[in-house]
């Protein structure tokens, strides 16, 4: 069985016989050459293409892989993305073939040829690149359990991204991108740097303490009147919390409850949040992003897989103590994602994306979320 959907359509691509649905197949995905991390670390430095013989023609290859058929985690041996239209671009002169995913069910070796170069470039142009926005899962990779629960906190953005949601591997996207998202926005460079961060995440810390006091404040409230309260009722509430705060703490949190009231509406309008529903809390933020930094810093060498494993565990048992259900795991990420928007061109192109990445992990019957027990 193919690992995910990408190996799939290639091996259906191949069995079609049509040249030109194979490029395009292996355009809209990302490929991986591997590097030794030695080489990967020297600055300014582009390591050239590796290149093997085939056993059974003789050829001299390039070997790439795509996402489903990576190797298990090696401290010193880390991958690099290459698209193909970068593939036809940097081709060696002197190699004439490309094995994708050699030795595998969904193998195929490509002619490369100086004018075959070109139908890559041209399906490059043809896909606009590796897709975003879509779900994708490795058959081989944990589907039951705590550590697949644990890993589907980190669907938005592997969604977001078009990465598979459910592996702890040799990449997260690629060793030099993984490093770069680690050092900006998360200011993290070497292992200790992480440890903190996460740390951070694992306590909600980063999601925003005004924000967050404003829907706890709304959920005290509530239990004290035994009813859902009135905005005006949480409004004066909010202000009393606030009263000997600092004015840009009072403004901010005048500002995050607009925005909660703001977007819950639209939740509400858009049917995916009940009519007398409500998000407690935004720590699903906070959960979800630690997930992927965890991936990250797999990929980037700054821990190894069992710690990795442990870190996801933990956070799996912090996300069922904060939220009762996937449904409710995932309102809380969107709307933390939404309150936090700079500009409201911004906040509605995050909520397009949001409610999008929402429903695929909803709704999808392939989702982690429709597939694995809250609890």
């Amino acid at each position: 069985m193919a690992p995910t959907r990408i190996e799939r359509e290639l091996v259906l691509a191949v069995a079609g016989g049509r040249d030109e649905a194979v490029l395009d197949a292996l355009a809209r995905t990302r490929l991986y050459v591997l590097t030794p991390r030695l080489h990967a670390d020297v600055p300014g430095w582009t390591p050239p293409l590796p290149t093997i013989r085939d056993g059974a023609t003789g050829r001299v290859c390039v070997p790439v892989l795509t996402p489903g058929v990576l190797p298990q985690w090696h401290p010193e041996w880390v991958f690099r993305e290459m698209g193909l239209g970068t593939l036809a671009r940097t081709w060696p002169y002197d190699v004439r073939h490309l094995a994708v995913n050699h030795g595998s069910p969904s193998a195929v070796l490509l002619d490369a040829r100086p004018r075959r170069l070109r139908a890559w470039l041209k399906a490059e142009a043809r896909s606009g690149g590796p897709r975003e926005g879509v779900l994708l899962t490795d058959a081989g990779g944990p589907l039951r359990g705590p550590l697949a629960h644990g890993l589907a906190l980190g669907a938005h953005l592997a969604v977001h991204n078009g990465l598979v949601w459910n592996r702890l591997g040799a990449v997260y996207q690629d060793y030099a991108t993984d490093r770069a998202r680690l050092n900006s926005p998360w200011g993290v460079e070497h292992r200790a740097e992480y440890r903190g961060r996460l740390d951070s995440l694992m306590k909600y810390r980063l999601v925003g303490r005004v924000q967050e006091t404003v829907l706890r404040t709304r959920c005290a409230l509530a239990a004290r009147l035994g009813r859902a309260p009135a905005v005006e009722e949480w409004s004066e509430a909010v202000d009393r919390a606030f009263a000997g705060r600092a004015g840009a703490d009072r403004a901010e949190a005048a500002e995050a409850l607009r925005r909660v009231v703001r977007y819950e509406e639209r939740f509400r309008a858009d049917g995916v949040l009940a009519p007398d529903g409500r998000v407690d809390t935004l720590a699903a933020f906070d959960l979800g992003r630690a997930v992927n930094v965890v991936r990250l810093a797999l990929g980037a060498r700054y821990g190894d897989p069992r710690e990795a494993e442990q870190d996801v565990l933990r956070l799996g048992e912090l996300a069922r103590r904060a939220y009762p259900s996937w449904a409710a795991f995932s309102l809380g990420y969107l709307l933390a994602r939404l309150v936090h928007c700079d500009d409201a061109d911004a906040g509605e192109r995050a909520y397009r994306d949001s409610l999008a990445q929402h429903r695929v992990l909803t709704e999808d019957p392939a989702s982690p979320f429709r597939n694995i027990p809250w609890s």
